[in-house]
């Protein structure tokens, strides 16, 4: 295996992480970010987010000086010939559209700055045909006798596994031009250790590389959406969609996974990618073929009206006055990423309504405190559920997955629980007194 060095640019999760397990697969790696605050963190071996196992990395990594991190776009450009662009895509305010406004500023601030042959891998999650045009802009930066090739290579990390997820991927996807690419070999290095132990490596042309992400990423909000569909139809004819899900899991067709009824999904990912999806589709004239999404989306918004509903309920058709606790901030366990939150925007929603809300999350609470300043804030999950009137488990965090039922009922005012993710051991908490409630399923 040929050891390189390389840049990553873009030093928020996707970067940060892809920078730090590129170094532990042996590389000399250079991280860029035009945020000061987030160079000087790094530089000092901490992780500005929460990502289990990423600060060792870091740290194991600088000491053994394959990888820094710096602010400078000419140090960059001299540091390497072979570039990863993992700048954010977000939503643009006012619109579905992913904004490419970061994307764009790394090429017009590095590529002049280049000289000889260089590769940028792209690895933002981007509209089908922004390789094409990046490619276009870069031919047009490029000084003279320089030459920049732009390939798309998609990140699939899941938060809470993205450093098992970029050290031992489940598949490397690589998008290149048509002629005169470099891409592939350069790649077949970058990525070498994977690829001898077996990853498949998949070539594309660059159009079926930017789509690969978003669809898989459709495919999966779609899944989640159809198992609270059914939830929903559940809920009015007394069945259970726990074990309705378990059914029609054990069809390898269908799988199991994913098929978890309850709030939906939320995250950085999967709301903003899908609506994107949907934006580009539009632009394309292809719109039609994507509308099933906008009822994806839809049905993932309801559930959290059903879960305030149900709170309404518990606390006798009015929350005004009444405390409740929601046990999670974060989008997922093992996370502290609080974007369009199921837990957070019930949380909020409910005092909106008049309850008084307390919050406990193992990692969440920073972010949570940003986004929702007014709730309360506990310090563990025993200071949040004290003389609580109904209880919301809202993200499956395993400490609240195996919380005590009769320890628990001992702190609480009126013992009612409401599982938002279906994943209580329903006749522990029964036996202990509780009235428990979940989506999809008349308990």
């Amino acid at each position: 295996m040929n050891l390189m060095r390389m840049t990553v640019i873009g030093t928020g999760y996707l970067g940060a992480t892809h920078a730090a397990c590129m170094a532990e697969l042996g590389h000399d790696v250079l991280g860029v970010d035009v945020d000061e605050k987030k160079i000087e963190a790094l530089k000092n071996s901490t992780v500005p987010f929460y990502e289990p196992g990423l600060p060792e990395v870091l740290e194991r990594n600088i000491a053994a000086g394959r990888l820094a991190f710096t602010t400078s776009y000419d140090e960059a450009a001299a540091f390497a010939n072979v570039h990863f662009l993992g700048v954010g895509t977000p939503q643009q305010r006012g619109s579905y559209a992913a904004d490419l406004k970061y994307v764009y500023a790394v090429i017009q601030d590095l590529v002049p700055k280049l000289k000889g042959k260089h590769v940028i891998f792209g690895k933002s999650t981007v509209p089908v045909g922004t390789a094409a045009e990046l490619q276009q802009m870069a031919n047009e930066l490029a000084p003279e006798g320089t030459e920049v090739e732009i390939a798309w290579n998609p990140e699939f990390l899941r938060e809470g596994f993205a450093v098992k997820d970029t050290i031992t991927p489940d598949r490397i996807v690589l998008g290149t031009r048509d002629e005169n690419t470099t891409a592939e070999e350069v790649a077949r290095e970058v990525y070498a250790t994977p690829l001898a132990s077996g990853t498949p490596f998949v070539i594309t042309d660059l159009q079926t590389a930017e789509l690969v992400k978003v669809s898989a990423n459709a495919f999966l909000a779609t899944k989640i959406s159809f198992i609270n569909a059914v939830s929903e139809v559940c809920e009015l004819v007394g069945a259970d969609v726990v074990k309705l899900a378990d059914a029609i899991g054990y069809d390898d067709r269908i799988g199991r996974k994913f098929l978890g009824a309850g709030l939906g999904f939320g995250g950085g990912c999967l709301p903003k990618d899908i609506r994107a999806f949907m934006a580009r589709a539009g632009e394309l004239g292809a719109d039609q073929a994507l509308t099933f999404l906008r009822e994806v989306d839809a049905i993932n918004m309801r559930r959290r009206d059903r879960m305030v509903t149900l709170a309404r309920e518990a606390c006798g058709g009015n929350l005004l006055g009444h405390n409740v606790t929601v046990l999670g901030a974060a989008f997922k366990p093992n996370s502290d990423d609080v974007r369009d939150s199921p837990a957070l925007s019930i949380a909020g929603s409910l005092s909106l309504a008049g309850a008084q809300v307390t919050v406990y999350d193992p990692q969440g609470m920073e972010n949570a405190r940003k986004v929702f300043p007014t709730l309360n804030y506990a310090n563990s999950t025993d200071d949040a559920l004290r003389g609580a009137d109904v209880v919301v488990l809202a993200t499956e965090w395993q400490e609240f997955r195996e919380l005590d039922p009769v320890h628990a009922a001992s702190l609480v005012r009126v013992k009612k629980v409401l599982d938002g993710r279906n994943v209580l051991p329903v006749d522990a908490w029964k036996e202990a007194g509780w009235d428990i409630k979940a989506l999809g399923r008349s308990l």
